[in-house]
């Protein structure tokens, strides 16, 4: 067996397109990255892409190994199910995370500005009845 073993056609083909479909979800993640104004914005693009992108470079890994050694190759497989089983709870407990931070730091978790969160102005609430009426 050669290192550099000819892929058939549609084997090639396929790969090409699965390398050019998560490169780009990836790109794309990445400039979600630099582009989104805060945190809690930010982490959508990467935690996304990561799932998509991954898997889809793996996949294309996958099919490109297999044929090219005439064998089934599941290892890339394993790791994409690791990829998207772990990815979601990482990208949320990571968010939670920054909540956190933010709720004990005072600061508004919408917003990203001083101040509480849960705070109600005066004017909204409701007058509370008194006794002597």
């Amino acid at each position: 067996m050669s290192l550099h073993a000819e892929l058939p056609a549609w084997a090639a083909l396929i790969v090409s397109l699965l390398l050019l479909l998560g490169g780009s979800i990836i790109f794309i993640g990445t400039l979600g990255l630099v582009r989104l104004k805060n945190f809690y914005q930010r982490i959508h693009g990467p935690a996304i892409s990561i799932t998509l992108g991954t898997g889809c470079l793996l996949i294309a890994s996958m099919i490109h190994f297999t044929v090219s050694n005439e064998r089934l190759v599941i290892h890339e497989l394993l790791i994409t199910l690791f990829i998207l089983m772990t990815a979601p709870i990482v990208a949320m407990l990571i968010m939670r995370a920054a909540v956190y931070r933010d709720l004990r730091a005072g600061r508004s978790v919408s917003s990203g500005t001083a101040g509480s969160p849960y705070h109600i102005p005066d004017e909204s609430l409701p007058e509370k009845p008194t006794e002597s009426d």
